[in-house]
């Protein structure tokens, strides 16, 4: 699969043209010769790769990978020459002696690559090739032209509802009883099957089946996967479940939680489902942690691939095998994904559907992969009869799903390959933030550039794309029912893991990896390092030299690194990626990290122990994420350095308190959260932030509240704004916010003596939060006439009366209510007409709070969560609670045991 790795560079040195025209002045027209081999060699390495495929030949397989080699060696040597004409350009030795050194060393370098392309176009000749590639050919990249793509990515994003993966009735009935029954022991019950089968998403609606939703007093739900982590699987569990604080679960002995959790679930009725468990050892290191007497009913439920890892846990339950779909069922998912919209098979592609449904041999995995696939084709006949043909369906099950995943991995255009692939960084079953994907997509400078859209927005797009594919799908969802996180299925993983390898692409290393190996290939463009288990302090240089001269990112999961990072040093020239997430024991970045002037990401988000910044992190000059998270040392005064930052992430202790910022060089930023308010703010700093779309300020006075809006009122992207005044300060009494028009969420923080009037707010506001606000009885009508409100969040003293009224007709497109800590608050009316769309409430720490009857009988709440010292359900229980309760999600967490 060299095509990637061509079009690739093709991509990166046509921009390269492009944007560093004055840099590349004297080698430009070669960087440029070189291009349009490589685009010569592109147009027909797509069907080269096919063959390669089918044809047994090695001769051939090594000349497609000589391809690969070349491609990346063209854009090695041109942005080598590039990073070291930038780092040389402020010298004043640069155009006499400097750069004429550096114009010779990169034009020997593109001469020899230029031989190799010669010699590589000859062989294709003198091996016949050609011939191999002919006979072979397939269709060009996709059939969707470029205008049609982008009609299809502006589509709305589909929501995707586990029945539209899988509907056994049976199945889910067989269980439910299973999982009803009062037996005084507790009783692991099993899925057991194939990888595709829907396993997963059969656990997920058990566990949030209406008839189990009073069964159980507590409940967790944790995926285990192949890469288990027992630390970790405690963790989840612990959290799930509640357990009261057992101190910091870093510091805890595991030991030590197996046996909180044990005497936490003893007296309790328990369900605890681990999802994707492999090996019969993994349910031996949990066992001890679930008791197997105590309250009747309790309950563990596990998926496995393995029926002896099922009768392993339980030899008393029959492990349950899910069924493959029939043919109608097949059909019905089949349609679903590949016509959307549609309520029936066109005339003319029946046939051809039911012939691939027929040859899926019921699998859901399969006809979700193929049905997403013939979703972004046309609906011709050709179109299908094309994608019928080139499967092999001969194959049989696993083999049959690997050729279908392959087959929707070869109709992505390059630039959503390089996204896919770059899915397999994450382990397996992680919950994939959206945002921090999106920005690490744009650091590596995956997306082509599309009109007008921002780099991000293309983003989403891409986003989008691959779940309306199928090949990535919808983990969780805002409050708004905005994608929050994304997952992507274990084969699918494995697939795109399997094709990283072969291209170089990504590379991951885990465990005791670390210590002995190094890769078979020093050109990774991408190496992972995930959770070490054994928490000796990582040394990562044996498998990172190899591979740095041609290192593109470089990310670290959860792992104990040595106190500095020794490891950056000037090898990492191309490095564009740097994310030290959930690092333990790390405790400086060396000075080094100036050198590393092509970064354009920089994460260090929940670093444990982080105390030092050098000031060579200024020098990073084409950074555009520095998500600074949670660490916590202060940063020096060089972020005005970084001009092309388009996100900047603070945690409060890494701002100084006597050291002034400078940021009034910030002109492409567009996330700033959470700073402190300073003296940055009057010199201009935030007046230059003209592509703002998210801000967050803390400890502001009331004076700088009116001069930060005034001066928003001049930023037309703004969309989110979180505004926090000091302690014994408070809000204006007149915030003119109504010239926010893209302002879709606010949040204040502080007191606020009286609200805005309605007219007063962003007209189209989406979400609202009030933290400390200290409101009196009459604010809560401004609030309850917002048009457009769908999310309030009263938190922390915000309403401090001990009656609260909703009007008629108040609060017409509410969807999400949270009332957290208004400790006076008793009385709550909701009048006829009010809140008619409310569907989730969240209460927590309102202890005198009483729910009203109009919202306890709701038929269009759909979760109601109590977080509270006490149960409410049992003081409101009642015949018509039950009968409503029963379209309800009612959940009810405890503040101590």
């Amino acid at each position: 699969m060299a095509e990637l790795a061509v079009a690739t560079a093709v991509a990166k040195l046509t921009n390269l043209i492009i944007q560093e025209a004055i840099l590349l002045d004297g080698v430009g027209e070669k960087v440029e010769q070189i291009r349009n081999e490589l685009r010569w060699m592109q147009s027909f390495l797509k069907d080269a790769d096919h063959a390669a495929e089918q044809d047994r030949n090695e001769r051939f397989r090594n000349w497609v990978s000589q391809i690969r080699e070349v491609a990346f060696d063209a854009e090695d040597v041109v942005e080598t020459y590039l990073r070291e004409a930038a780092a040389a350009a402020s010298q004043s030795l640069w155009k006499k002696v400097i750069m004429p050194i550096h114009l010779h060393k990169v034009k020997r370098e593109i001469e020899k690559i230029q031989t190799r392309i010669d010699h590589i176009s000859k062989q294709k000749d003198s091996f016949g090739i050609a011939s191999m590639i002919a006979s072979s050919r397939e269709g060009g990249e996709g059939s969707i032209s470029t205008n049609e793509r982008l009609r299809w990515w502006r589509q709305p994003l589909p929501y995707i509802e586990e029945d539209d993966l899988i509907d056994l009735v049976q199945d889910t009935e067989a269980l439910l009883t299973q999982l009803s029954s009062m037996e005084p022991r507790r009783r692991v019950i099993s899925i057991v099957g194939m990888g595709g089968l829907g396993k997963t998403t059969l656990a997920k609606k058990l566990y949030n089946h209406i008839e189990l939703r009073h069964q159980f007093n507590c409940k967790a739900f944790v995926y285990v996967s192949q890469e288990y982590r027992r630390r970790e699987t405690l963790r989840r569990i612990i959290k799930d479940v509640n357990v009261p604080y057992i101190g910091d679960l870093e510091e805890v002995d595991e030991e030590e939680m197996v046996k909180k959790l044990y005497e936490f679930l003893r007296g309790r009725k328990y369900l605890v489902v681990l999802d994707d468990v492999w090996e019969k050892e993994v349910w031996d290191s949990l066992e001890a942690a679930f008791p197997t007497s105590g309250m009747a009913g309790s309950k563990v439920m596990l998926t496995t691939r393995n029926r002896e890892v099922a009768l392993h846990a339980d030899a008393r339950s029959t492990p349950h095998e899910p069924r493959m779909l029939t043919e109608d069922e097949s059909l019905e998912l089949f349609r679903k994904k590949a016509l959307p919209g549609m309520d029936h098979f066109p005339s003319d592609l029946e046939n051809l559907g039911r012939e691939m449904v027929t040859k899926c041999g019921g699998l859901p995995l399969a006809l979700v992969v193929l049905g997403g696939l013939l979703s972004r084709k046309m609906k011709t006949r050709e179109e299908w009869e094309h994608v019928l043909q080139n499967i092999s369906w001969h194959l049989i099950d696993q083999d049959r799903v690997s050729a279908i995943l392959a087959l929707s991995y070869k109709d992505l255009p390059f630039y959503l390959k390089s996204c896919f692939l770059h899915l397999g960084l994450f382990p397996e079953d992680f919950s994939i933030p959206k945002t921090q994907l999106m920005r690490l997509w744009v650091a590596e400078g995956f997306l082509p550039q599309q009109g007008e859209d921002t780099a991000e927005g293309v983003a989403e797009n891409c986003l989008n794309e691959l779940i309306n594919r199928c090949m990535i799908q919808v983990g969780t969802l805002t409050s708004l029912g905005r994608v929050k996180t994304i997952s992507i299925h274990d084969l699918l993983r494995d697939f795109s893991l399997s094709v990283s390898r072969d291209e170089n692409f990504l590379r991951i290393y885990t465990g005791g990896e670390v210590e002995s190996s190094v890769s078979s290939s020093t050109k990774s463009r991408r190496i992972v390092l995930h959770y070490n288990p054994t928490k000796h302090r990582v040394r990562p240089s044996p498998f990172l030299y190899p591979c740095a001269p041609h290192l593109r990112s470089l990310h670290f999961f959860n792992c104990f690194l040595h106190p500095e990072v020794y490891f950056i040093k000037k090898d990492f020239k191309l490095l564009k990626v740097l994310d030290l997430k959930d690092t333990v024991g790390f405790m400086r970045l060396p000075s080094t990290i100036g050198i590393l002037i092509q970064l354009r990401y920089l994460g260090l988000s929940q670093i444990l122990k982080t105390y030092y910044f050098p000031p060579s992190i200024g020098n990073l000059k084409n950074l555009e994420t520095l998500n600074l998270g949670s660490s916590c040392s202060p940063i020096p005064n060089v972020i005005w350095k970084m001009k092309r930052l388009r996100h900047l992430l603070l945690c409060d202790k890494s701002q100084p308190n006597r050291v002034k910022l400078r940021l009034d060089t910030l002109s492409h930023l567009q996330t700033l959260k959470t700073i402190r308010a300073g003296r940055w703010i009057e010199d201009g700093g935030l007046a230059n932030m003209i592509s703002l779309r998210r801000l967050g300020i803390e400890r502001l006075s009331q004076e700088r509240v009116n001069l930060v809006i005034s001066i928003l009122r001049r930023m037309c992207y703004l969309q989110s704004l979180s505004l926090e005044v000091m302690n014994n300060e408070t809000f204006p009494t007149s915030m003119a916010l109504s010239h926010f028009q893209h302002l879709h969420k606010l949040c204040l923080k502080g007191k606020i003596e009286k609200l805005p009037h309605v007219c007063e707010f962003p007209p189209n506001l989406v979400k609202l939060s009030l933290i400390g606000s200290e409101l009196q009885k009459d604010s809560i009508v401004q609030l309850e006439r917002l048009p457009y409100l769908k999310m309030l969040v009263l938190g922390n003293q915000s309403y401090k009366w001990r009656e609260l009224v909703c009007s008629s007709e108040g609060f017409p497109q509410l969807q999400v209510l949270h009332l957290v800590s208004l400790m006076e608050l008793e009385e709550w009316t909701v009048e006829e007409n009010a809140m008619m769309k409310l569907e989730y409430l969240k209460i927590e720490n309102c202890p005198r709070l009483k729910i009203p009857e109009r919202l306890k009988l709701s038929n269009t709440v759909k979760i109601l969560e109590v977080v509270a010292e006490y149960d409410p359900f049992k003081r409101w229980r009642s015949p018509e609670w039950t009968k409503a309760s029963k379209n309800r999600l009612d959940c009810f967490k405890c503040f101590q045991d």
